[in-house]
């Protein structure tokens, strides 16, 4: 394992060799473990050292923070900690522990143990292997359950018959780590995972702890092909009853994918989307608005997410008729459009392949969106006009007239302004 070590940037050699120092300093033996090692050996880029102390990992965490001069997070409920490395790397510490499961899909008792037991509540083989930090041993693999044959081999596979019954999430972690190595899940975890199915495990774990896993599932490189596989496995009964992926969903996810890459590459200096979401609102394209509502409530959704996931349900016939048009006044395309989100514009722009409507949706995107004018209400002020609702309404005009290229600059705004006030 050395030689992987030797292969990692200079600033990950680095972090490590600090850590192996501070295991040393503090007599707490410390390994890499889980899916840090495994995309080690499996050369893929991974920019967030996973650690597990046996001993103090809040203590471990705490010198080894002051060492490298980095922020620090404590979860001490936990015995964890999180340790910020620049903008794109975390080093995730946690102190050795053992999980019991006091009954079927819920959350795990927790008490100190040892690496095995830490390795061994882990959820697949390929996730369960650690290699040891501490002088005496640097660089060694340590591995209890086959990892690296499963690596080998591609295959997932769980490290006992109950993991599905404990922690039912893993079954969409089965599928996200099957998909994005296009691995296979093993003969025997297919077994128990269906075994796990037929007693409908997935409806007896908590809404939230599902979307996390489902977030997750949408937010790989390949998010349509999660989907598909999740239901070959299981179908979506425990989102919604009645709930399926057709044809035109299925279409409806690749060109989500190609318009969210036009969009990236259009507007690079826009806010990045939420891609997850957009996919998400695609694979419910299908479902009634009341399904979708019920779905937003039971997953407890943020409530910005909850808006956008609702506003796209609520796009009717009529906008994309009007926006399918060849002229479209610029004030209209924007009063259409500018109270959706990114995401649902996108989303839209995916499902209508018009090519005028289309078009008016870039051209809000290049000119239209976050057009404002130069008068302020100080402005409006100045000539006499005490403040109301008069303001709003004259904003809206002179927006509407300079959307439209009637004004352009402040002096015209403004001469606008007089005119308005004039003729009242």
């Amino acid at each position: 394992m050395k030689n992987y070590l030797n292969n990692l940037s200079r600033e990950f050699r680095d972090l490590i060799a600090k850590a192996s120092d501070i295991s040393a300093k503090v007599n707490m033996p410390a390994y890499l473990v889980g899916g840090f090692v495994r995309d080690l050996m499996l050369g893929e880029k991974n920019l967030d050292l996973d650690i597990v102390v046996e001993g103090d990992g809040i203590r471990f965490a705490e010198e080894l923070a002051a060492a490298l001069g980095a922020g620090l997070i404590r979860h001490v409920r936990f015995g964890t900690a999180t340790i910020l490395i620049g903008v794109d790397s975390k080093i995730d510490i946690a102190t050795s522990r053992r999980e019991h499961y006091p009954k079927p899909a819920a959350l795990p008792l927790v008490q100190k143990g040892g690496l095995k037991d830490d390795l061994a509540r882990r959820d697949f083989s390929i996730n369960a292997m650690a290699i040891s930090i501490n002088k005496t041993s640097f660089g060694e693999l340590i591995d209890f359950f086959g990892g690296p044959a499963d690596l080998s081999r591609k295959k997932i596979r769980v490290l006992h018959s109950r993991s599905f019954i404990d922690d039912p999430t893993r079954v969409l972690r089965a599928v996200r780590f099957e998909q994005r190595y296009a691995f296979g899940i093993e003969p025997l975890t297919r077994k128990y995972l269906r075994e796990a199915q037929e007693i409908n495990m997935l409806q007896k774990v908590q809404p939230q702890r599902l979307r996390e896993e489902l977030i997750l599932l949408l937010k790989e490189k390949s998010p349509a092909k999660n989907i598909r596989r999740l239901q070959q496995l299981v179908g979506f009964g425990f989102i919604h009853r009645g709930l399926k992926l057709g044809s035109k969903s299925c279409s409806l996810l690749a060109e989500a994918g190609r318009q969210i890459a036009w969009f990236e590459k259009s507007f690079p200096e826009y806010r990045k989307l939420d891609n997850w979401l957009i996919y998400f609102m695609a694979f419910l394209d299908g479902a009634s608005a009341i399904a979708v509502n019920s779905i937003c409530k039971k997953f407890v959704f943020r409530k910005s997410e909850e808006k956008r996931i609702s506003s796209y349900k609520k796009i009717n016939a009529a906008l994309v008729n009007e926006l399918s048009r060849k002229v479209v006044r610029p004030d209209r395309v924007y009063s259409l459009l500018s109270p959706l989100s990114f995401e649902a514009i996108i989303l839209l722009r995916a499902r209508h392949k018009n090519s005028l409507f289309r078009k008016h949706i870039a051209r809000f995107l290049q000119a239209y969106n976050g057009m404002r004018i130069y008068v302020s209400g100080k402005d409006l002020h100045s000539l006499g006009l005490e403040p109301g609702p008069y303001y709003k309404q004259l904003f809206a005009k002179v927006l509407k007239a300079k959307l439209n290229g009637q004004v352009k600059t402040a002096q015209e705004e403004l001469e606008m302004i007089k005119r308005l006030i004039q003729d009242k």
